[in-house]
């Protein structure tokens, strides 16, 4: 442990230096700049950029290309306007594209980046490059809108009102957006203000994505790295009160029909309150939440001997996450959402046919109240709050408990930042007299302090971190630390990381499949760019490196794997990946490897075996699409054919019909499990209109022997007010096709209503 904290210390001093000196150069001067007057006149959101005050603003254009190539414009025009008053932040935009090119794969709001036509806004309004405000509008005045953190990740999780129109022409559609300045978090310098700002637009027919201020082809066109500055010739409005209360009302019906479980209904209020304290600085409040609406999971097939990570999709633990759950390396999160409100635990109940039985379950655990405080201090400083109070579930036995994250995070230099954590959860046990009272032995606290490198221009990134778990009579070795490098230019990108996780560091809490272990990773790949590009616009080779150690009772390695690789990229963003893995596992428990129940495996066997994995993505750009991975090769001490993918359907404008499918034919010498397993999921996601959508998924799991039908109807009857239908189905897989036999059915009734202050 001395070593690694040394080694900690090293990698921040080193890396430190490296961004000071670059922080010290003299700022150049940025030719990308922007003036924003105020309007003179009312601006009408139509689609039409007529009045005066647009013809008289300054114009962005001459967009560089990002992909597929940064060294020319791009092939069509593209022309941006921005002007204010004292409500709006407006930009208007002129995108020269013939109307019969454009391509949308729905008209559902918060599309994904890279299926439809659009031009962006990124704002940065405290000039720190790491943090800002995305928007988005396609042909169609479909809108997306999103925050940005660590430099370029793009988070859609986040809503808010703002406006837009568009209005198509043969040859060119022109957009218009209103957004409020209440929907923004800025400061009001005295003085000059300035923002960061940067415009992009995505052509998919020509596929070519570009930007007003050009950003290289390695990075993503969202990086806040490469912006222009947006000049205030007369200052913003002065932020205002910015309140909201977003009550909302629950009805549901369910059944269990595997046990004999008697109907359930119930009836739920609860809402929460966006406040904004300060310009940046955001309180949000939520009572009795309610997360029914959230899609289903996407199963996948386990054949990995460690826990599997599922993403949190409930809202209020997605808003400003970075700040909260991107602490530690992926398999090392001291915060993990999904910790609380859900639970696992043998329940007790009566049949409708008399019987008391006990049934294991995956539980809704009720969250009473809980508060996010999130935002900047100042152009420096960000501070993040979460608490969380969980009330009893007695089905399980689960006693009440309480959770709190603090951050605070510190710009250092030009965009790196210094940050600690506290993850503090907080028992309570039942008293004599059936209330809940502090149980002062049984907490769980995890300590830390991280540090993040990005050069000024964005070639280099690094992390470090220390974390302590704290709880009753912990032992010694209850800490994780790591250290990543990475570097990334137009042909090379590098990447070295190794990290520590204690065999006693205990994150109840977090996400940490694997204790005792001490991993290296390594990546490193090559880009070549072919002169002519008409039909192979990179190829590039590449390896990977993972080597796992036991830390008890002595550094023993326990994996190994070694993947070299070749890949192509044509236009249209296909793909084709060609691959060789030479893998090496010693077993420290007894294993089956087809998570079936079989004779495991037995402890302190090892094995090293080989396989070749072969992955195409077709053009996107077509109405059919599809992607495929193929692998076949050794597996422990028998053989695994793999083959898996995806095919989708565009029916444009109103949604996308798709297919997933994973089969996996485990072979095992005797007397070991054999298996074949499918997982199969149809989905459609389709939008009646902009207001109105309906999505329905079914995934049909053999190793889970369950088949689950989630269907969803969202209408939005108002901005970022909703009306939800969903129908949630499971049935057995073993006998679907021949006499479906139900598990469980449940239908629940959600309205949310967005009323600001």
């Amino acid at each position: 442990m001395k070593e690694i904290r040394t080694l900690c210390c090293v990698l921040i001093a080193l890396t430190s230096s490296l961004t000071q000196g670059l922080a010290q150069t003299p700022q150049e001067l940025n030719p990308y700049q922007l003036i924003i007057r105020q309007a003179k006149a009312v601006i009408r959101l139509d689609g039409d950029l007529n009045e005066a005050d647009w013809q008289n603003a300054a114009v962005a254009q001459n967009f560089f290309l990002n992909f597929p190539d940064d060294t020319a414009q791009a092939t069509d025009r593209t022309e941006v306007r921005v002007t204010f008053d004292q409500q709006y932040l407006y930009v208007g935009a002129i995108i020269y594209q013939e109307n019969s090119s454009y391509i949308t794969n729905s008209l559902k709001r918060d599309f994904a980046g890279g299926s439809s036509d659009v031009f962006v806004v990124n704002i940065d309004p405290f000039q720190d490059k790491l943090n800002g405000f995305h928007f988005a509008v396609s042909p169609f005045n479909v809108q997306r809108e999103g925050i940005l953190d660590n430099g370029s990740n793009l988070s859609l999780d986040w809503d808010n009102k703002w406006y837009s129109q568009v209005k198509n022409h043969a040859d060119h559609w022109v957009v218009e957006m209103a957004i409020p300045f209440k929907t923004l978090r800025y400061k009001l310098q005295e003085g000059q203000n300035v923002w960061r700002i940067n415009f992009g637009r995505n052509a998919r027919q020509r596929n070519e994505i570009s930007s007003w201020y050009p950003v290289p082809r390695q990075f993503s066109p969202h990086a806040l790295a490469f912006t222009g500055l947006l000049i205030w010739e007369d200052a913003p409005p002065k932020p205002g009160l910015n309140a909201s209360l977003i009550p909302y009302f629950r009805a549901n019906t369910e059944r269990d029909f595997e046990f004999k479980l008697p109907n359930e209904t119930g009836l739920a209020v609860g809402g929460d309150a966006k406040i904004a304290l300060t310009p940046s600085l955001n309180l949000d409040l939520t009572i009795n939440p309610d997360f029914s609406q959230v899609e289903v999971d996407r199963q996948l097939t386990n054949l990995s001997r460690f826990e599997l990570f599922f993403p949190e999709r409930r809202q209020f633990f997605l808003e400003n996450e970075d700040l909260f759950s991107r602490f530690g390396f992926p398999d090392s999160r001291p915060f993990f959402s999904r910790r609380i409100g859900i639970a696992n635990g043998l329940i007790r109940r009566t049949t409708t046919d008399g019987q008391t039985i006990e049934v294991n379950r995956t539980l809704n655990v009720p969250i009473r109240a809980g508060m996010r405080l999130s935002g900047k201090l100042d152009n420096n400083w960000r501070i993040g709050l979460l608490n969380m109070q969980t009330a009893a579930l007695p089905d399980i036995s689960l006693n009440p408990a309480n959770y709190t994250v603090g951050v605070l995070q510190r710009r250092i230099f030009s965009r790196s930042t210094l940050g600690a954590v506290l993850v503090n959860k907080e028992n309570f046990q039942e008293t004599a007299d059936g209330t809940y009272a502090l149980d002062r032995q049984a907490y769980n606290r995890i300590v830390g302090l991280e540090y993040n490198l990005y050069s000024k221009d964005n070639k280099w990134d690094a992390e470090a971190y220390y974390h302590r778990a704290l709880y009753e009579n912990a032992p010694g070795d209850a800490s994780s630390a790591a250290l990543y490098v990475g570097y990334n230019n137009r042909f090379w990108n590098v990447m070295l990381a190794n990290q520590y996780v204690g065999e006693n560091y205990r994150a109840e809490v977090g996400f940490v499949p694997r204790t005792g272990m001490y991993s290296i990773f390594n990546q490193l790949r090559h880009f070549i760019f072919p002169k002519k590009a008409e039909k192979l616009i990179l190829w590039g080779f590449g390896l990977t490196n993972n080597i796992t150690y036991n830390t008890s009772p002595e550094f023993q390695l326990t994996d190994r794997k070694h993947t070299p690789n070749i890949f192509f990229q044509f236009p249209g963003q296909s793909e084709l990946t060609l691959s060789l893995t030479q893998e090496h596992t010693f077993l420290f428990f007894p294993f089956d490897p087809t998570n079936s129940g079989g004779r495991p495996l037995p402890q302190d066997s090892e094995y090293t075996y080989y396989y070749a994995n072969l992955q195409y993505q077709s053009d996107t750009r077509r109405r059919i699409s599809y992607e495929a991975s193929l692998q076949q090769g050794e597996f422990f001490n028998g053989n695994l054919f793999q083959f898996s993918g995806s095919l989708s359907y565009r029916w444009q404008p109103y949604g996308t019909f798709a297919l997933s499918y994973a089969f996996n034919d485990i072979s095992l010498p005797s007397p070991h499990n054999s298996a074949t397993f499918w997982l199969v999921g149809p989905r459609a996601e389709l939008s009646f209109t902009r207001n109105l959508f309906f999505s329905t998924f079914l995934q049909y799991n053999t190793q889970a022997d369950n088949v689950n039908i989630n269907s969803r109807l969202q209408w939005r009857f108002k901005p970022v007010s909703d009306l939800f239908l969903v129908y949630t189905d499971n049935y057995f897989s073993d006998q679907f096709f021949q006499s479906p036999q139900v598990k469980n059915r449940a239908l629940v009734l959600k309205v949310t209503y967005w009323l600001n202050l």
